[in-house]
């Protein structure tokens, strides 16, 4: 997955967000809603990572092909 191909998740899950959270703007999600929000903010996090992995990478003259989606325990905990 190259940085172009990222990006274009990243967007399409954003859009997707967006889609949720205003589309009951002053009622509650139903439980499936909620459930999907968390899945798409969970993949927006991992996208996120990965994208800065591989600038990171590249960066310090590594292959960026080498960095990895990690789990939504590590990606949801670095404010932890």
């Amino acid at each position: 997955m190259d940085d172009s191909t990222i990006l274009a998740q990243i967007e399409k899950l954003s859009e997707e967000e967006q889609r949720l959270e205003e589309a009951h703007v002053g009622e509650k999600l139903s439980d499936s809603e909620r459930a999907r929000l968390h899945e798409v903010e969970v993949q927006l996090d991992q996208a996120y990572d990965v994208l800065r992995q591989r600038r990171a990478r590249r960066a310090a003259g590594q292959d960026p092909d080498l960095a990895a989606v990690r789990n939504e325990t590590v990606v949801e905990g670095y404010l932890q």
